[in-house]
């Protein structure tokens, strides 16, 4: 079986110089009784670690703490099982209700953003160890809650009201500036708040799709730039060149920020309304999402070593890893936050594993699903992950793990999960919802105090402006002079060669 791989793989290359990759459709159809069991499994975690006094749900098992982050991934979840019919209409209402109340009523970090952490029984701020704490905030965190709660809003419009409010209610001074950057916090040692640029090839832009639904012009948090290629297994994958030991962020290459967008966005930007399977309208992130994916395949072909990698969970210290393709200028570097190697720890990630399925129909990831569709616990969920090196599956359940899982299976059965619904802003009939409106209203002082965006100008807002003969918010001329590398932002991005050659067979 190895060596059919290799060859077709080979063959294709030598014939095309292409990635293999490129020409994998994604899967698509009603899911199979093996597939819908592994949808039922995934589902247990979150029976399990439910906490009924605030909705929330448990990051990791019986650790009663969450991030918006995770949050967004049982948001994920929670609309899987009610469209893959797991739970019903009644079931979805009474967990959504309680959910968006506590989102709605948070302490927010400093009166501006969530905080990076939330005890999930009483719903307040703490630091990582589920003590009280004010302790900062993730933009790329609230990059995926805000696209979570786009979806939301689309798919049940009932629920629009309670989700604008959410918004409606955080401060994006520090989050987003005029150049579109993104900016997470942490308390410095004076304990006053300081904001730093937040992101890195893949994560940043695929929070950055969060924020553009809302309205938010991200320019250079969406740009590749800066970047550079690491030639993995005849593989040019894309990294991004700011230096770890200055900025103190490592740029990790891994699976799950490009599955991400694969599975949300479907590899489309943010104002294509259209949903058409195998057709991708961001074609640079649909391009490195493929290099990420060959790279794998490639490590396989090569190796032997089944590869799946993402950040990860862990049942025993360092108890979490970036398990990545390439990071700090290493191929296939396992690292903690504070970048200590830890190759010992490398996995097969599950969440990761069921991605790839679903984004590439090959015969290298039916491989993967038939090492992944048993790795679970009754009741529990699926486990993390299943060690490259043998020692079986990582004995630790996490929302984020078991979510994805579910978000993935429910793109097999209905293709992108942003299903434009509620709002045709080209429509005369359109009815903007309460955060359109407040958005273009000019007597609104919270609009400037909290830095919301300036959308734009719509048949559908006109109307509303004529009828109550209130003067739009028009956006400031000249916005994009204060960072020229956003002066021609729709200019196509040219694609990188992907050098193949050295994988003829």
């Amino acid at each position: 079986m190895l060596a059919a791989l290799w060859l077709l793989a080979g063959g294709v290359q030598a014939a095309t110089t292409e990635l293999p990759s490129q020409h994998y459709p994604v899967r698509h159809g009603e899911l199979t009784p093996r597939e819908r069991a592994i949808a039922v499994n995934a589902w247990q975690y979150f029976v399990a670690n439910y906490q009924p006094t605030t909705g929330l749900v448990n990051a990791v098992n019986k650790y009663p703490s969450t991030t918006m982050w995770d949050t967004g991934s049982y948001i994920g979840a929670l609309v899987a099982a009610r469209e893959l019919k797991i739970i019903d209409k009644a079931e979805f209402d009474q967990r959504m209700i309680k959910l968006l109340k506590t989102l709605n009523t948070l302490v927010l970090f400093q009166n501006e953003m969530p905080n990076k952490a939330y005890n999930t029984i009483t719903a307040q701020k703490v630091n990582y160890l589920n003590k009280p704490g004010d302790i900062g905030f993730s933009a790329l965190d609230i990059g995926r809650m805000l696209l979570w709660l786009k979806i939301v809003k689309e798919r049940y419009p009932e629920y629009g009201n309670s989700i604008d409010n959410i918004v409606l209610g955080w401060d994006f001074t520090h989050t987003v500036d005029d150049c579109g950057t993104l900016f997470g916090a942490y308390v410095g040692p004076d304990k006053k708040p300081v904001y730093v640029q937040e992101g890195r090839l893949g994560y940043e832009e695929y929070a950055s799709a969060g924020y553009q639904l809302w309205g938010f012009k991200t320019c250079q948090g969406s740009r590749p730039e800066p970047y550079s290629l690491a030639n993995i297994y005849c593989v040019l994958v894309p990294y991004d060149t700011r230096d770890p030991r200055l900025t103190s962020q490592h740029n990790y290459v891994v699976t799950e920020s490009y599955l991400l967008h694969g599975l949300e966005m479907g590899w489309d930007k943010s104002d294509d309304r259209e949903d058409r399977v195998n057709e991708f309208s961001h074609p640079w992130m649909k391009n490195f999402a493929d290099r990420v994916y060959q790279a794998q395949e490639n490590r396989y072909l090569i190796t032997g070593v089944l590869t799946a990698r993402s950040e990860h969970q862990l049942d025993k210290a360092p108890y979490f890893v970036y398990d990545t393709v390439f990071s700090d200028g290493f191929n296939w570097n396992t690292i903690t936050d504070k970048g200590k190697y830890v190759p010992e720890v490398s996995a097969i990630s599950l969440k990761a594993a069921l991605g790839m399925w679903v984004l590439w129909d090959s015969a290298y990831t039916d491989r993967l699903l038939d090492t992944i569709e048993n790795a679970n616990e009754k009741g529990l969920g699926y486990y993390e992950g299943i060690y490259e090196n043998g020692d079986g599956p990582i004995r630790e359940f996490t929302g984020n793990n078991n979510g994805i899982m579910l978000e993935a299976l429910l793109y097999k059965q209905e293709g992108r999960l942003l299903k434009f619904n509620t709002d045709k802003p080209k429509a005369h009939d359109f009815a903007p919802s309460l955060w359109e409106k407040r958005l273009v209203d000019a007597f609104e002082e919270n609009n400037t105090k909290r830095n919301r965006p300036f959308i734009s100008s719509t048949p559908g807002v006109k109307n509303w402006c004529e009828q109550t003969g209130v003067a739009q918010r028009t956006e400031p001329s000249c916005q994009s002079c204060k960072c020229a590398a956003c002066q021609n932002e729709d200019a196509p991005i040219k694609l990188p060669p992907v050098a193949m050659s050295c994988l003829k067979p």
